[in-house]
């Protein structure tokens, strides 16, 4: 059974730290001020604003960050400022000791995919894919993205829907959410933070990547079985994409539907999650069911 870590309450304290790549400090001020907005205390982490090469610390400094937010009982909400990369050189490091007696929501996606994965797979805890410091930026209190995050951390149940897409295919699953950004999903395979993906709903995003990429990532997660078992796909945006010199001769929704048409589950595409500004807050590890229609998408948690 899923362990849903208690929603937020006025007065509640989120933590912010960077766990992966550097962010300038100022670029996580609207984010601070609107929490504060929202009612909550806001800790700031060492890793915020701090530079080390591409990082936002040495391995062990980030290190020191999570985990002084992880055993702190007074912390809430972990908010990662951003992704980038560099989760996977310390997530063996972690001690989620203290977090499994007392858990609290860990939010991010991108590079967060990892703690997400992580969590999921050894300790069974909820944690939510949702917009970073840097969408709040965009439209502050107006962003319905960011409004998701809000509406999430306080308990509201997710019930999204979505327009159709030509290459949707029609049928009706549920099974517990996960997934995340596709190339973290693929680093993960054959390591103990890897996704099992049996009787579930997965959602895949990615950002900057070549479709010849795509295309041999999707490639390793069939070969990995990940697809064979599945309830339910999602495809969210592909954003800032890639093409060689020589074309690679198709665009990467129909590369996709390739790769997974033959399977029987309902798969989505064009769904809200990316790294994009439509980024909806998903609880990762929650029951959901996800309804593909001649019509309509919806996705909604389910008890």
């Amino acid at each position: 059974m899923i362990t849903i870590p208690p929603y937020l309450k006025k007065g509640d304290t989120v933590g912010i730290v960077c766990p992966s790549g550097y962010m300038p400090a100022e670029n996580a001020e609207t984010c601070i001020k609107t929490l504060e907005a929202w009612g909550y205390r806001v800790k700031i982490g060492s890793t915020l604003g701090h530079q080390y090469n591409y990082f936002s610390g040495t391995d062990k400094q980030r290190v020191q960050d999570l985990q002084q937010m992880l055993n702190d009982s007074t912390v809430k909400a972990i908010l990662c400022a951003r992704g980038g990369y560099g989760l996977s050189r310390i997530i063996d490091d972690l001690d989620f000791q203290k977090f499994k007696k007392n858990p609290k929501w860990i939010i991010g996606f991108s590079d967060i995919t990892v703690l997400h994965a992580h969590i999921y797979q050894h300790y069974q805890i909820a944690t939510m894919h949702a917009p970073m410091a840097a969408a709040f930026n965009e439209g502050g209190f107006h962003n319905p993205f960011v409004a998701s995050l809000k509406m999430a951390l306080e308990g509201e149940t997710a019930d999204y829907g979505k327009n159709i897409h030509p290459l949707n295919k029609i049928g009706k699953g549920e099974g517990d959410l996960i997934g995340g950004n596709l190339s973290i999903i693929a680093h993960l395979i054959g390591s103990h933070s890897s996704y099992k993906t049996r009787h579930k709903i997965l959602f895949l995003e990615d950002v900057g990547e070549y479709l010849y990429n795509i295309d041999r990532m999707f490639i390793q997660l069939e070969r990995a079985e990940m697809f064979k078992h599945l309830n339910g796909l999602i495809i969210g945006g592909f954003t800032d994409l890639k093409d060689t010199t020589i074309p690679f001769g198709t665009d990467v929704y129909n590369l996709i539907n390739h790769h997974v048409k033959g399977y029987k589950f309902p798969v989505c595409y064009n769904f809200p999650v990316s790294h994009g500004v439509e980024n909806v807050a998903l609880k990762i590890g929650v029951n959901h069911e996800l309804k593909v229609s001649k019509t309509e998408v919806t996705l909604k948690e389910i008890w």
